[in-house]
């Protein structure tokens, strides 16, 4: 029984891995069942006990994506230092970790949320995660003493979104240096 639960865990490990990859690169829409078989190395039918849909893998790698992305912003949080001043600046170096790692890509909610329709799971993610992501901001920003914490983290949410776009089209770590530049700035405003 527990050899075929990790036998089990680590097929579904595999294709999460690889459809994380191929979805980051080329979008939901650009990868289809048969990418996500051949880049993961299971069988067709091992993917279907672990994901009964596309969908479903969908859901499950944003879903892992939120997580990930979360702890890379709180880590690089953690990384400037106690002060919640500048954790909210420091919080930048995840996306040039991030850039540094792979390219950018952009935001994998947001180009989930423009290819996913309205009422689908995968756009449920990436409202919960832009949601789940602007309330930390916002704690942070009460922390930091910020006169309107909820303004202030709209404001570096807005920097965080236009860092990810502005480096997915340009392919240019300095995007990122501006915008942790003007994260500077409006903290100092706002604290």
């Amino acid at each position: 029984m527990m050899a075929t639960r990790i036998r089990k865990t680590k097929s579904e490990e595999r294709i999460l891995t690889a459809a994380a990859e191929l979805f980051y690169a080329n979008g939901l829409r650009g990868v289809g069942i048969d990418q996500v078989i051949a880049a993961s190395g299971v069988a067709k039918s091992t993917l279907y006990v672990h994901f009964r849909t596309k969908e479903e893998l969908v859901a499950a790698y944003l879903r892992r994506t939120d997580d990930s992305w979360t702890a890379q912003l709180q880590d690089a949080a953690g990384r400037s230092g106690d002060d919640p001043r500048e954790q909210l600046v420091g919080l930048f170096d995840a996306l040039t970790d991030a850039f540094d790692r792979h390219g950018f890509f952009g935001c994998p909610f947001v180009s989930a949320a423009v290819e996913a329709d309205l009422d689908s799971e995968a756009r449920a993610i990436t409202v919960r995660h832009s949601q789940r992501r602007q309330a930390w901001l916002s704690e942070l920003s009460e922390r930091a003493g910020a006169d309107a914490p909820d303004v202030l983290a709209r404001h570096i949410g807005l920097l965080i979104d236009g860092a990810l776009a502005s480096g997915r089209l340009l392919q240019d770590r300095a995007v990122v240096e501006a915008a942790k530049s003007a994260a500077r700035l409006l903290v100092g405003g706002h604290t």
